[in-house]
C-alpha cells in the first residue's frame, strides 16, 4: 500500500523541519506500507528553498520537492503535488507546520484495508501550541453518519468541520476533480464536499492523526463563525442543484 503525504510550505523554515522528521518517523510494520513526502515550496524567504536539499538528501522516508518563485494558493500546489504521486496512492495532507503521529499510517491502511471500496477516511486530531504543547480542551473529535447528506447538513449547518485529518485515494481526487485552484480559503472543505456529492461517506478511523500545531501565523488567523459562514455560502452556490436536490439547505 502507497502513501503519499503533501505538503505545501510558504516560510516556514522554523516548523518545516518538524513536519518532515514526523514523516520519518511514521511505523507501518507489521504492514507493508511505502511512503513518501511531497513538498511544495512557493515563495519562501526565509532560507526553506536552500534548506530543502539538504533535506531530501537525507536516509529514511524518500523526500521529493519542488520550487517556485512566486506564492500560490494552497489548492494549486496541493493539485501540483498529487499529479506526481503514485496511480494507486493514499494521499494524506499534512500542513508544513504540523506533525504525523507515529503510527498514523498504520492506522490509515489498517482501516483501508477492514473498509475494502472505501476511498476515503477521516480521523481525530489534537491541537498544540507553537512548542508543540498539548492544547486541553482542544481536541478535534470526528463524527460518524449514516449517509453522505446526514454529513452535509451538519457541514452546512456548521456543526461539522474537517481539516487535515484525512485520507483518500487519487482515484477519488481525481474522479471529482482535484482541488479548486481559484479558492483562497476552504479549498480543502470544498474538495471533502464532491466526495460526499460523489455519494462516498468517510470511514472514521479511531486514532489521532496528527498534531495541528496553533500559533500566530497561522494560515487560518482571523477565521471566525463569520469568516466560515461566508465560505460556506461561496461552497454551497457552486453546488446548489445537487444540494437542493438532497434537500440540504443553503446556509442563512
Amino acid at each position: 500500500m502507497n502513501f503519499t503525504i503533501i505538503t505545501p510550505t510558504h516560510n516556514r523554515r522554523h516548523y518545516l523541519p518538524e513536519a518532515v522528521a514526523s514523516v520519518r518517523a511514521s511505523v507501518g510494520a507489521p504492514l507493508d506500507l511505502t511512503v513518501e513526502h511531497l513538498i511544495y515550496e512557493n515563495g519562501s524567504t526565509d532560507g526553506t528553498p536552500e534548506w530543502l536539499p539538504t533535506a531530501a538528501a537525507e536516509p529514511g522516508t524518500p523526500l521529493r520537492y519542488w520550487t517556485q518563485p512566486a506564492a500560490v494558493r494552497a489548492g494549486r500546489a496541493r493539485n501540483q503535488l498529487i499529479e506526481q504521486a503514485k496511480p494507486d496512492s493514499w494521499l494524506v495532507p499534512l500542513d508544513d507546520d504540523d506533525l504525523l503521529l507515529q503510527r498514523s499510517l498504520f492506522h490509515y491502511a489498517d482501516a483501508v484495508q477492514g473498509h475494502p471500496g472505501r476511498p476515503w477516511l477521516v480521523a481525530d486530531f489534537l491541537r498544540v501550541d507553537q512548542d508543540g504543547r498539548y492544547l486541553p480542551g482542544e481536541d478535534y473529535y470526528a463524527w460518524r453518519f449514516d449517509t453522505p447528506r446526514a454529513m452535509l447538513l451538519a457541514i452546512f449547518r456548521a456543526e461539522h468541520f474537517i481539516q487535515g485529518n484525512v485520507c483518500y485515494s487519487k482515484a477519488l481526487f481525481e474522479q471529482v476533480g482535484g482541488y479548486d485552484e481559484q479558492l483562497a480559503m476552504a479549498e480543502d472543505l470544498d474538495l471533502y464536499v464532491r466526495f460526499l456529492l460523489a455519494g462516498h461517506l468517510p470511514v472514521v478511523s479511531s486514532h489521532v492523526s496528527h498534531l495541528h500545531r496553533f500559533h500566530t501565523s497561522n494560515v487560518s488567523i482571523g477565521m471566525d463563525a463569520g469568516k466560515h459562514h461566508e465560505d460556506l455560502q461561496v461552497i454551497y452556490d457552486k453546488y446548489a442543484a445537487a444540494l437542493q436536490a438532497l434537500e440540504v439547505p443553503r446556509p442563512g
